[in-house]
């Protein structure tokens, strides 16, 4: 058996790194990017996605349902609360772990869910809430009477495990920043989105999602001078994600499609696999034929 120390480890990566056509691991599949792959020059990009756990994804291994850890605490009562409501009903909101919207924003967000009449999940992390409900009294009382009917008509959580959620049969749409986890995760599990990107690669997400892929719709195309989606624009667009016209129908039609094409990205035999499997055995080559030239 070959041992080798991580200084070895380390200098077979550079070594890699320096060849003429370098090797790139991304997370997506073939079919959903395969042009994308092929249009970065001098680059072998290797598509190993969807990496999503795989009891979500293939089955194969039902304890694999997180990704290794929570940044945050998880609330414990959202799944009973998702049980408790019809078939793609609720609308779930989540911005990512970092991303955090202006106060009036915000406002913007909870009064397009509470004019929408349909029960939402809104992962609203405690230093966010702390920061909303600012130092003047007026405001914060006005911050707390809208958190108070928000809750009476969905559910706040600090945290819960978003693939979770968005496996859940009574999530019917995703208002999503666009982050490109986000994104993977909820194509994998067929949700359709309202797209509310912020920033960076958020944009270029953004129009796959409503233009390439069709899977939802954006709410920046009318922005405020202020920079602010208003809750009329949000509200069209959960309008039409969650109705029952052409165009929700069309979404989750594509939606279903991009669903079963990650799936069969992800099962045994599929590109994720192949692709994983040839990775490994070239840098296990590279690494073997480097340490028998050293030696």
């Amino acid at each position: 058996m070959l041992s080798f120390t991580f200084p070895a480890f380390e200098k077979q990566i550079l070594q890699l790194d320096a060849e003429k056509n370098p090797t790139g691991l991304v997370n997506t599949f073939e079919a959903l990017e395969s042009e994308a792959l092929r249009a970065v020059d001098g680059i072998n990009m290797i598509p190993i996605g969807p990496l999503i756990p795989s009891a979500f994804l293939d089955g194969r291994d039902p304890g694999d349902a997180s990704f290794g850890g929570d940044i945050f605490p998880v609330s414990d009562d959202y799944v009973a609360w998702l049980d408790s409501k019809g078939e793609k009903s609720v609308v779930y909101v989540s911005f990512g772990s970092y991303l955090e919207l202006s106060k009036p924003q915000m406002g913007e967000v909870a009064r397009a869910l509470l004019d929408s009449g349909r029960p939402f999940l809104w992962v609203i992390r405690e230093k966010v809430r702390a920061k909303a409900k600012g130092k003047k009294e007026k405001d914060e009382e006005e911050v707390l009477e809208l958190e108070m009917e928000l809750k009476k008509k969905g559910k706040i959580v600090t945290w819960c495990s978003q693939v979770e959620v968005l496996s859940h049969s009574s999530v019917g749409c995703f208002v999503t920043h666009c982050g490109w986890n986000s994104t993977m995760e909820s194509l994998v599990c067929g949700v359709p989105k309202v797209a509310f990107p912020q920033w960076t690669d958020q944009m270029t997400n953004a129009k796959l999602i409503e233009d390439v892929w069709r899977i939802g719709v954006r709410v920046d195309h009318d922005v405020e001078e202020d920079e602010i989606v208003k809750a009329k624009e949000i509200k069209r667009c959960l309008d039409v994600v969650m109705g029952s016209g052409d165009k929700a129908n069309e979404l989750r039609k594509n939606a279903e499609k991009w669903k079963g094409l990650a799936r069969e990205a992800a099962r045994e035999g599929g590109s994720l696999d192949k692709n994983m499997r040839a990775f490994v055995d070239h840098v296990g080559h590279k690494f073997m034929h480097t340490h028998a030239t050293e030696n």
